[in-house]
């Protein structure tokens, strides 16, 4: 083979390897290795010596990328990848219970409307619910129907309102 094509395979692996970095998903950093394992194998003169080579190569090159997020220069390079925003509790940030089953089939009160997603509360519990599709008014007695994950579905029960102090009102 020419030195021209073997030089420009390792200059096409290293120009790959650096688009991985901008282009996620790993088939431009795959290819750029390809190129230059292939590079190296086409100027060894034997086999032994070619895998010798390759294994320095793959060795060295996650040495320097070990090496970059050890130093304050290159670390600020990396942390530009990274998402540094936090979701707190105290911003109203809050993970879904594992389980809402034990829900099913209680009865509770609409805190808002439910046209048809809101707020409603069993039993002290205040949780997100969804109606089947409907519009149900704030106040109204309701039940939990179905669960389906962290999806809490309800229906209306009855024409009487609960009053949210817990009294009966009518509408």
């Amino acid at each position: 083979m020419g030195t021209g094509f073997v030089v420009a395979l390792f200059v096409l692996g290293i120009v790959l390897l650096f688009l991985e970095i901008f282009v996620p998903g790993g088939i431009l950093g795959l290819f750029g290795i390809i190129a230059l394992i292939a590079g190296i194998m086409l100027t060894v003169d034997s086999l032994l010596q070619g895998v010798l080579y390759v294994s320095l190569l793959l060795f060295t090159l996650a040495l320097l990328i070990a090496l970059s997020f050890r130093f304050p220069q290159t670390r600020r390079f990396w942390e530009r990848f990274a998402l540094k925003t936090r979701q707190n509790k105290k911003d109203g940030y809050v993970a879904p219970k594992p389980s809402y089953e034990n829900f099913l089939g209680m009865q509770g009160i609409a805190l808002s409307q439910l046209r048809p997603a809101g707020t409603a509360d069993f039993s002290g519990e205040r949780l997100d619910v969804v109606t089947e599709g409907g519009f149900i008014a704030n106040g109204s007695n309701i039940m939990v129907i179905a669960v389906e994950g962290t999806r809490v579905i309800v229906r209306q029960i009855e024409d009487k309102a609960l009053d949210i102090k817990g009294g009966f009102k009518e509408c």
